[in-house]
């Protein structure tokens, strides 16, 4: 089976520098994250397509925010994560737009983002209206040549198919973060991909813990210590036929950050 690639997290909002960390990290690939839809500007795209140009970096993915509150926890996260709550799924499907332009200007064709807490019974009166806005953005990014690829974690494995099959367009994927998977409490990753593994065109390599009080999400973790079984994750996801990049995603910051980036590298290389 052929070798995967090993890339990082880069930030829009963080600019050239971050595109520029990549390299110097060692990784030949990135995923773009930017929260703030005003960076979506064809300066920017110049900028970015200059520096991957110039730096040898490949954009794998561009995963775009939204804006409006957004509680990462099992009490508010319901009523304000991704396009779940009716109060702000015109503004965010216009933000999702916003970013698919920006991924057409800088030639990436995954566009990636939370779609929020799914509701898990079909019947729940928010899910139809939820089916249409994610269609509404699927199809955007179809005419942007480009696949929209849902990041894993708020909803259970299941639940994810059941929506992909409802919206029901060929450019749907999912950008796996398996680590999510864990600290939302929805399944193990590994037999995730028995569910929905042919619809992975993305991949996070970050690590974590179950949740323990219902409240608050489990711990993440440097990767090699929590739970995620990356040995035999990856050859699973070749198995499915995966041939994408595994992006490494360490959510804390300062000098602590790049060590465990390090750390993750070292561990995932004799993996790939």
């Amino acid at each position: 089976m052929a070798k995967l690639k090993l890339g990082v997290i880069a930030s829009l909002e963080e600019g050239k520098k971050s595109i520029a960390k990549v390299g110097e990290l060692g990784f030949e690939t990135c995923q773009l994250v930017c929260w703030n839809q005003d960076l979506f500007t064809p300066a920017n795209a110049a900028m970015v397509k200059e520096a991957t140009r110039e730096l040898g970096v490949e954009i794998t993915l561009l995963w775009s925010g939204w804006p409006g509150p957004a509680a990462w926890n099992f009490i508010e996260g319901p009523a304000t994560l991704g396009l779940v709550p009716p109060e702000y799924r015109y503004a965010r499907i216009e933000a999702l737009k916003k970013g698919s332009d920006f991924a057409k200007d800088i030639g990436v064709s995954n566009v990636g983002t939370h779609a929020g807490f799914i509701p898990e019974n079909p019947n729940d009166p928010f899910y139809p209206g939820l089916v249409v806005a994610l269609r509404e953005v699927a199809a955007y990014c179809q005419r942007n040549e480009q696949f929209f690829c849902f990041e894993t974690g708020q909803e259970t494995p299941t639940t994810l198919l059941r929506t992909i099959t409802d919206i029901n367009l060929p450019n749907l994927g999912i950008n796996l973060d398996p680590a999510n998977l864990l600290l939302y409490g929805k399944a193990n990753p590994v037999d995730a991909l028995d569910v929905f593994g042919k619809f992975v065109r993305g991949v996070h390599a970050k690590d974590g813990e179950y949740p323990t009080d219902g409240r608050q999400l489990g711990q993440e973790k440097p990767l090699g210590e929590g739970r995620v079984d990356f040995p035999k994750l990856i050859p699973k996801l070749k198995a499915c036929g995966y041939q994408g990049a595994l992006t490494i995603e360490r959510e804390i910051s300062g000098p602590q950050q790049v060590k465990d980036i390090l750390k993750a590298k070292e561990f995932l290389t004799p993996l790939l």
